[in-house]
């Protein structure tokens, strides 16, 4: 076999030998070996096939290359020629050889070429601004309606050129004062010009006099005048964005009316300037009924000859501009507000030395406000969710004028106060003040409470929220806090008088003012106040007015819990909380639902009133226990109690108290008389069932487990204590106890119900009698000796003669220790 014609290299011939073991491996793969070689023919065709396509779009890069690389050579060279002219036709412009130095002589002509074009410019707008300007000026007298379309172009490249300044750094400020000067003085004359044309209209229409009339001609003319006027003024208006609703926006007065409130201000300064009468310090209330009969008067007709012009205004300008053409009333109300502060303004600084016109003119000024807003109800603002602030406000707020009238009004309540607490009778307590059930304060209480009412009332109008509250703490919880400290000194007084020293300094004549019913008389002054201030405290929390001062407290401190800022004024939080309740500071505290919502404005204060009268009630009651424990000392030292008898039975029926009892009765009369009438019932109720209790128990103590009885003796003590009681329940009167105060002395009846217990056995014959005499003193049917036989012999037998007794108060130890004192059973 000849060798081929070409070489392969060792790299070539191992991958031959590699394919060709692979593919021939047994002796059957020879006879596909044509079909090898088929494949392999095949393969080597497209690959040379591939080879020359390569070769072809190798050349193709090549060339396309080539004729790039001559393309560029030739754009550099054009460009060098090119620069070579520029640099020759510079250096001729500039007659500079420095290159550097051309590009910037020429960057300087560049700019001053630049300057030309703005100037030009600024001409051109000039030009349009003058023509603009002469154009309404020439329509202006022949054809108004005309003039108003170029003034509202000039108006528009004005407010285009003070829109486009920020982004231009400020660029020419004289140009656009310029521009800003001629719209302005067009619109002044077109105004000048617009208001004549009304003004006789208003001269034809005899406005404002009483002969002021409007026919048809007229009220056409009226009203081609007054749009005139609107639409000159339409492009100045200011937009009310329905995104800002919540804030309060002042809208201008308007163009027509401020022509037609000149004449009634002109009036209005003849009667309340100079030396007229009508012009007096002392009578604010001259000039504010004025404006108010002004508005009574025209605004039936403004609101039904100028409403439908406004409505028409309101559809042409859109929604953003509509809200200036709300309510023709109140537009005429908003005109003739200047008048108005024109006016305080020269008044405030000739009163502000004296108090008493500051508080006159503060107080007519908040009825004008109340006026204006119940009669027309007047809102300059109708997205406002508030109402009209009013003069009163933008007198104490917006010039300052809160902190003196504050004062002014603070220190005549504290003199109307020292004049209360210095009156003669102030600490008399009065007894037809209120009801008869109720307990009595005295004069003082009553006068201070009409006192705080009369100053609610004087600062209730305010508007402002923070002026609200400064009034309530600076004077209202102030003269409350004064109160309750002169009442806490009279308290510490009477304790001060009535202690060991207090007796041993005052001697007799200082005694008897503070023993017995003076006594009382000194605590019920104390208690009395300050229950009835306490529960007028509660009434004022419920007010309508001090709820909505409080909710709104409560608010602010929420919305201002996290940024610390303070509530209201210069007081935060702690501030406000420690003078009115400290629910504010919780809530200001706590976070989410769970604040506490509960509290009221006078929660410290009434706190302070309420331990003040539970510690007068308790020291009350204290002393006359003292008293009545005194009084019943010479018969707690009898002790003849078992040798007292009488002749018969029915004697002791009818004893009459002992005389050792006497002191007692007679201390419990009088001071239980005076009580009545000093004294509610609830407390007196209260008061008196703590003395008896006390009666109980010393006598419980004292003379039932310390002595021994016989029959009469033991009668004899029901007796006094049936009298005792009896002798209560008189003093009390309507206000007795529930059941009598033998009811409260239960324990005290039931003992004597046992230690009265009859000895003999009455005859057969006698015992129908007998039974229906004990019916009728209500005597138990059992005797002494049988009670004394069951209730000895064992606690379930006591028991059931306890029950048959009807004893209820007594266990069977004490029943025992009680049936003891018997004489019989001692002995």
């Amino acid at each position: 076999m000849a060798s081929p014609s070409f070489s392969l290299s060792s790299h070539e011939r191992t991958r031959v030998e590699d394919y060709l073991n692979d593919k021939i491996q047994i002796s059957a793969d020879f006879e596909s070996l044509d079909s090898l070689l088929a494949t392999l023919r095949a393969q080597h065709e497209l690959q040379r096939k591939q080879l020359a396509e390569a070769q072809q779009a190798l050349l193709s890069a090549s060339k396309a290359s080539n004729d790039h690389a001559e393309a560029t050579r030739k754009r550099a060279e054009a460009f060098k020629e090119e620069q070579k002219d520029i640099d020759k036709r510079l250096k001729a412009i500039t007659g500079s050889d420095a290159s550097d130095e051309a590009a910037k002589r020429f960057e300087a002509s560049i700019d001053k070429l630049r300057r030309l074009e703005i100037s030009k410019g600024y001409v051109t707008l000039l030009r349009e601004a003058e023509e603009l300007s002469k154009e309404a000026l020439s329509n202006v007298q022949t054809s108004p309606r005309l003039a108003l379309e170029p003034y509202s172009r000039l108006r528009n490249i004005v407010q285009s050129l003070k829109d486009a300044q920020p982004a231009a750094e400020g660029a020419a400020p004289h140009l656009v004062d310029y521009l800003e000067k001629l719209a302005s003085s067009l619109r002044e004359q077109m105004k000048e010009n617009f208001s004549r044309r009304l003004q006789k209209t208003l001269e034809q229409m005899k406005w404002p006099s009483k002969d002021f009339h409007l026919p048809e001609d007229l009220r056409t003319q009226w009203i081609e005048t007054v749009e005139l006027l609107l639409d000159l003024q339409t492009p100045e208006l200011t937009g009310r964005d329905i995104d800002v609703k919540q804030q309060s926006v002042e809208p201008q007065i308007l163009l027509p009316l401020e022509v037609m409130v000149h004449p009634l201000n002109l009036r209005f300064k003849y009667h309340f300037s100079g030396d007229k009468p009508t012009n007096r310090l002392d009578k604010p209330e001259y000039f504010l009924g004025h404006i108010v009969d002004l508005i009574n008067t025209f605004g039936g007709f403004f609101a039904s000859s100028l409403q439908p012009v406004f409505d028409k205004k309101a559809r042409e300008v859109g929604s953003a501009l509509e809200w200036n053409f709300y309510n023709a009333s109140h537009a005429f109300t908003t005109a003739l507000m200047p008048m108005l502060r024109q006016k305080l303004s020269n008044l405030l600084p000739s009163i502000s030395a004296h108090p008493q016109l500051l508080s006159h003119l503060v107080h007519e000024l908040m009825t004008f406000d109340n006026e204006i807003r119940e009669t027309w109800n007047y809102l300059p603002d109708p997205y406002s969710e508030d109402n009209w602030k009013g003069m009163a406000w933008e007198v104490l707020t917006k010039e300052g004028w809160f902190d003196r009238w504050l004062q002014v009004e603070k220190d005549f309540a504290l003199a109307r106060y020292k004049e209360i607490i210095d009156a003669t009778d102030s600490g008399e307590i009065d007894y037809e003040g209120v009801e008869l059930s109720a307990t009595k304060p005295t004069k003082a209480a009553i006068r201070v409470n009409d006192l705080l009412e009369t100053i609610t009332e004087r600062y209730r109008p305010l508007s402002s929220f923070g002026q609200k509250l400064r009034f309530l703490i600076d004077i209202q919880i102030t003269i409350f806090d004064q109160f309750h400290e002169r009442l806490h000194s009279a308290l510490e007084a009477y304790l001060a008088m009535t202690s060991t020293i207090g007796r041993t300094v005052q001697g007799a004549d200082g005694q008897a003012s503070v023993e017995g019913v003076a006594g009382l008389e000194r605590l019920c002054r104390v208690f009395g106040s300050a229950e009835y201030l306490e529960k007028k405290m509660e009434d004022w929390s419920n007010d309508v007015f001090f709820v909505e001062l409080w909710s709104e407290l409560q608010e602010r401190v929420r919305q201002n819990k996290d940024g610390g800022r303070n509530v209201a004024g210069s007081m935060s939080v702690a501030d406000v909380a420690s003078r009115t309740s400290q629910v504010v500071a919780n809530g200001h505290h706590s976070s989410g639902l769970g604040a506490s919502s509960d509290g009221a404005l006078f929660d410290e204060t009434a706190s302070a009133y309420r331990r003040l009268r539970q510690r007068s009630e308790s020291i009350l009651t204290s002393t006359l226990i003292s008293n009545t424990q005194s009084a019943l000392k010479p018969y707690v030292r009898m002790s003849a109690w078992a040798t007292i008898s009488t002749s018969s039975p029915s004697e002791a029926t009818s004893l009459p108290p002992s005389a050792d009892l006497a002191p007692a009765m007679r201390t419990l009369s009088t001071s239980i008389s005076f009580l009545s009438r000093a004294l509610g019932i609830a407390p007196l109720r209260r008061i008196i069932r703590q003395v008896l209790l006390s009666v109980q128990t010393n006598l419980w103590n004292n003379v039932l487990m310390r002595h021994t009885f016989s029959a009469a003796g033991a009668a004899q003590f029901a007796s006094d204590i049936d009298n005792l009681c009896n002798v209560v329940d008189v003093a009390l009167g309507p206000a007795g106890l529930v059941g009598g105060s033998i009811r409260v002395l239960a324990k005290l009846n039931d003992g004597l119900l046992l230690l009265g217990l009859t000895v003999v056995t009455p005859k057969s014959g006698d015992v129908s009698a007998a039974q229906e005499d004990a019916d009728s003193h209500d005597e138990p049917h059992l005797r002494l000796w049988e009670v004394e036989k069951r209730l000895f012999r064992d606690n379930e037998s006591a028991r059931g003669v306890l029950a048959e007794l009807n004893i209820e108060t007594l266990t069977e130890a004490e029943a025992r220790a009680v049936l003891e004192r018997r004489v019989e059973i001692g002995s």
